[in-house]
């Protein structure tokens, strides 16, 4: 008998065929999952860098990139910034924060060396005496529209770095709008997170004849008919102390005090503000004061050097015309003690 009589149902009857799939079915399977995967990458890539396409097709434009989160304390969160500056692109230090600061002084504290000191360092930029000029300090309004100007970047000086800002600030004196708008001030520093470096001068005797020599000068222009706050060799720093100021001893008690005060002052103005307090005497004698004030502004520790040279140097009484009346006047006095100190 042939093998196939032995079967008694035909060889199809067991190999039953699959129903055909549709075509189109696994065409639009393809296309959904095709559709999730560029949905999951597209969302990726929007979370590190956010694009948006301008009017010309095929350009794309990079609005904003998300920086990773510094390893800081939380404490120091409001005192972050990354600025984004409307006149240039901060480029490869787009993602470098920084943080803003004031130094608030008076006139011949030495806050003119100090800022030299800060602006010796890479990664500092402090502006100078920006709101001398009037119309800046005219109100609130261009007080606060010139402190948007300065921490945006957007303020261009010497002292602005092409390297990556870490700080950047500037000089204030407490004159220039700083005790006029106190209360809107102390608002913007702690709204902004701006943090104060108050610069005095322990001796007010020397600040005062200092101030008085300045005066002269820039009538007198002793300088080959410069006038100069600050300078840079010793022969120019001869010159302009050759100057003695008469004391007007009547009055010197008093504006002493009004100094004081004004100091004092301040200091309740922005207790509540992040600030730390220099003398102009402490660094002079210890420049590791320096790197408090780098520890302060949170960047690397560097030595810091001022090409600036001290004027009046030495005994007070070698600077004053009428020295026997000031020691009469201060004798006895809580001020006594300003007679003899050197710096």
């Amino acid at each position: 008998m042939a093998d196939d009589d032995l079967c008694c149902f035909p060889k199809d009857s067991f190999l039953g065929k699959a129903p055909k799939k549709s075509p189109l079915l696994l065409r639009m399977v393809v296309v959904v999952l095709l559709m999730a995967c560029s949905l999951y990458i597209s969302s990726v890539c929007l979370k590190q860098v956010g694009i948006v396409s301008v009017n010309s097709p095929g350009i794309i434009k990079i609005v904003e990139k998300h920086c990773p989160v510094p390893n800081i304390e939380p404490w120091e969160i409001p005192y972050v910034h990354y600025p984004k500056p409307k006149m240039y692109s901060r480029a490869e230090c787009e993602c470098s924060p920084v943080r803003y600061f004031a130094i608030l002084s008076m006139q011949r504290s030495g806050s003119g060396w100090f800022e030299t000191l800060l602006n010796n360092h890479t990664n500092i930029s402090s502006n100078g005496e920006i709101f001398s000029v009037k119309i800046r300090r005219r109100n609130v309004s261009t007080i606060v529209e010139t402190l948007d100007r300065v921490f945006n970047l957007d303020w261009l000086s010497s002292a602005s770095k092409n390297e990556c800002t870490a700080a950047v600030g500037f000089k204030w004196m407490l004159n220039q709008g700083v005790m006029q708008h106190p209360d809107e001030v102390v608002e913007y520093f702690r709204t902004r997170g701006v943090s104060a470096i108050f610069l005095f001068r322990r001796n007010r005797l020397r600040r005062m004849i200092s101030v008085l020599a300045n005066e002269y000068d820039r009538e007198a222009k002793l300088l080959n008919g410069t006038h100069k706050s600050h300078v840079h060799s010793p022969h120019e720093a001869e010159i302009l102390a050759r100057y003695k100021p008469l004391i007007n001893t009547t009055l010197l008690i008093h504006n002493l005090k009004q100094v004081e005060n004004i100091t004092a002052q301040a200091l309740e103005y922005f207790k509540s503000t992040r600030h730390m307090i220099l003398y102009y005497e402490d660094i002079v004698k210890n420049h590791t004061k320096l790197y408090e004030v780098l520890d302060f502004l949170k960047v690397p520790q560097r030595e810091l050097k001022s090409r600036q040279v001290k004027i009046h140097k030495g005994s007070l009484s070698n600077h004053v015309e009428n020295w026997e009346e000031v020691q009469a006047a201060l004798q006895g006095t809580q001020y006594k003690a300003f007679l003899d100190i050197d710096y």
